[in-house]
């Protein structure tokens, strides 16, 4: 992808502007406090975003990229965290996520945080096929997330690279390998795209032909462009993100497809 948007016959708009964002959420009841930090490329009406680990991003490439060429910030010897979000900017504004005719919008309700997690991770849920009964590898977790699993009647297979255990005490495995070989679904968040694994991730789900659902704050448009290449369903969620707000807010969910999204 990053190679067909630098060699695009028409011209590359300038990324009007580069920042990052980092912040932490401790929901209600939980004892876990999620540290997320995302660096976000704005290319004229739209957003790209990629979260990244600590220290992966100076907060200088805030001054160094902004007002750069896009295709500068494709480039093979810059910070893939950088270039993804700036290929997510690229794709989503060639076709923003509210006007693509395959996406179905989520409206999320006004709420707490508690309550617009909740919703959030009932629709990525949805869009699991017929999970009861299966095991659903989860790669990226939040609680909310594996509770929406097992409301659908799936046994939630959880894998991170920073969390240990869920709030209700399941081990989390700190390597995706064995939750690949087990699963009968895998749901795979967007960070993914950045942190270089997404790539086994999707090599393997097609080698066993089992589905694999994106969540995507991270990568949503770009994500978005491997519908059919492996990517079963997206839910994809552009910039500004649900946590950054209390009013009702959309994401926008599809399937490689074509057809309507389950609740």
């Amino acid at each position: 992808m990053f190679e067909a948007a630098r060699t695009s016959p028409v011209p590359l708009p300038v990324a009007t502007s580069v920042f990052w964002v980092h912040h932490g959420t401790r929901l209600a009841g939980g004892d876990v406090t999620y540290l997320n930090r995302y660096v976000l490329v704005r290319v004229g009406p739209a957003f790209g975003a990629c979260a990244f680990e600590d220290g992966e991003l100076d907060p200088a490439v805030c001054a160094e990229a902004s007002g750069r060429p896009l295709g500068e910030l494709l480039a093979d010897d810059l910070p893939q965290p950088l270039r993804l979000a700036a290929l997510d900017a690229h794709l989503a504004a060639e076709l923003p996520h509210h006007r693509d005719p395959r996406a179905e919008a989520v409206t999320l309700p006004e709420g707490t945080p508690e309550q617009r997690a909740v919703a959030r991770d009932a629709a990525i849920a949805g869009l699991l096929p017929d999970p009861e009964g299966r095991r659903i590898g989860l790669i990226g977790v939040v609680d909310p997330l594996v509770a929406a699993i097992r409301e659908r009647g799936g046994e939630c297979l959880p894998c991170d690279l920073n969390l240990r255990r869920t709030r209700w005490g399941d081990e989390v495995a700190p390597s995706m390998d064995g939750v690949l070989e087990e699963a009968d679904a895998v749901v795979a968040t967007g960070m993914t795209l950045g942190n270089g694994s997404f790539d086994t991730i999707l090599a393997r789900c097609r080698e066993r032909g089992i589905p694999l659902v994106v969540y995507a704050q991270s990568g949503a448009a770009a994500a978005r462009a491997l519908l059919g290449e492996g990517v079963t369903a997206l839910s994809a969620e552009p910039f500004p993100f649900s946590q950054f707000s209390a009013v009702p807010t959309a994401l926008y969910r599809y399937r490689a497809d074509g057809a309507g999204a389950g609740s």
